[in-house]
């Protein structure tokens, strides 16, 4: 387990994935990033990118957001 001083300056959420890299008598932890701009951090969708996002590409990305806890709920809610 990592030292949770060491988890929130590298942002690390449960299931983050770590690469892992050797060099003779050293080992470096490096956390893979998602491609994606947008991520959840702390149960939150967050926005890291420098290109703006557009109205209607936000709304796609919500919608597809729902539509996948929808289907893991067993459908919308009432």
């Amino acid at each position: 387990m990592l030292p949770e001083i060491l988890r929130e300056e590298l942002r690390l959420e449960p299931g983050d994935t770590l690469e892992l890299e050797s060099d003779g008598g050293s080992v470096t932890l490096r956390p893979v990033r998602s491609v994606s701009p947008l991520r959840k951090e702390h149960g939150v969708w967050v926005f890291r990118g420098s290109e703006k996002l557009s109205a209607g590409t936000t709304d796609t990305v919500l919608q597809d957001i729902r539509d996948e806890r929808d289907d893991y709920n067993g459908g919308p809610l009432p």
